[in-house]
């Protein structure tokens, strides 16, 4: 993964090959096993956004994670152009290695428009300096991870706020998850509403699926656990930028059958919600330790 913004500018920065064809690259230095998955969906959103040219904005996309993504080769993505019309345009991508699909995307666009417009409100939040660094919550749970991390998500700059609701909240009785975060590029990004749309759905799959074991003590990162993400959603509601404070208020509806289900609203720090993610992902418990 990028250590820098302008790695993950780089990397979100597909190449196209044919009309419709593009490759992506790879970051230098990953010790990443498989691709993570919010690159491939990042550069899938890239491919797809060069090939609606009318002014059209992604307001939504949808994608399946098939198999895990070999890091040590590029990525290829085919853009099929399902249709144009006068106000929404639709995109299927397939992404490929070694001649198999390893991910598939379907993302729709929309020319601006008026209409009703009402909004859930931000939840009461301790603000981005008041909550902790994920580098220092990093270095208190594994101290010789640290330079891992940095290597690894040196191009966003993230602080962890968790539940902040008292003990004696009443919400809890019917909202048991609750894990907030705010996230931002860790440097100004160039002017490009595709490029932040990008670099929001690079971002959006980090934390999401880690929600579904809050209730029952667990770390994703723990060898306890065997995770994947399994399929993934955004829906953009209001303009953004992704290297500008956003809240990912995250919960978890249900996790059975080895798969957590996540869901997350992302506001803006003037309260503007700026998008609604869902996922669901293996939580598979790990019997041996070649499963994690």
């Amino acid at each position: 993964m990028p250590a820098s913004v302008n790695e993950l500018v780089d990397l979100l920065d597909v190449e196209q090959l044919e009309v419709n064809l593009f490759r992506g690259g790879q970051p230098e230095n990953s010790r990443l096993k498989r691709v993570f998955g919010g690159q491939v969906a990042g550069q899938a959103v890239s491919a797809a956004q060069r090939t609606v040219t009318d002014g059209k904005q992604l307001h939504s996309l949808h994608v399946y994670f098939i198999l895990g993504g070999d890091p040590s080769i590029p990525i290829i993505y085919d853009v099929e152009s399902v249709r144009d019309g006068r106000s929404f345009a639709t995109r299927r991508v397939s992404a490929r290695q070694h001649g198999e699909v390893i991910f598939y995307m379907t993302a729709s666009f929309q020319k601006d428009e008026g209409g009703w417009d009402h909004q859930d409100v931000l939840p009461p939040t301790p603000g981005p300096d008041e909550a902790t660094s994920m580098l220092d919550l990093v270095q208190f749970i594994s101290p010789d991870g640290t330079e891992q991390w940095k290597q690894e998500w040196g191009g966003f700059d993230m602080r962890y706020v968790g539940d902040p609701r008292p003990e004696d909240d009443p919400s809890r009785q019917f909202q048991p998850v609750v894990q907030r975060m705010w996230f931002r590029a860790a440097e100004r990004l160039p002017d490009d509403p595709q490029l932040h749309r990008a670099a929001f759905t690079y971002y959006s799959d980090f934390s999401l699926l880690g929600a579904a074991l809050v209730p029952h003590g667990v770390l994703i990162s723990s060898p306890k656990v065997q995770p994947a993400s399994l399929d993934h959603v955004v829906w953009f509601h209001r303009p953004f930028r992704a290297d500008e404070w956003l809240l990912y208020d995250q919960t978890s509806p249900s996790a059975s059958g080895a798969r957590g289900l996540s869901t997350a609203k992302v506001y803006k720090q003037d309260g503007t919600l700026v998008a609604t993610v869902a996922q669901e992902g293996l939580i598979r418990p790990a019997k041996r330790p070649e499963d994690r």
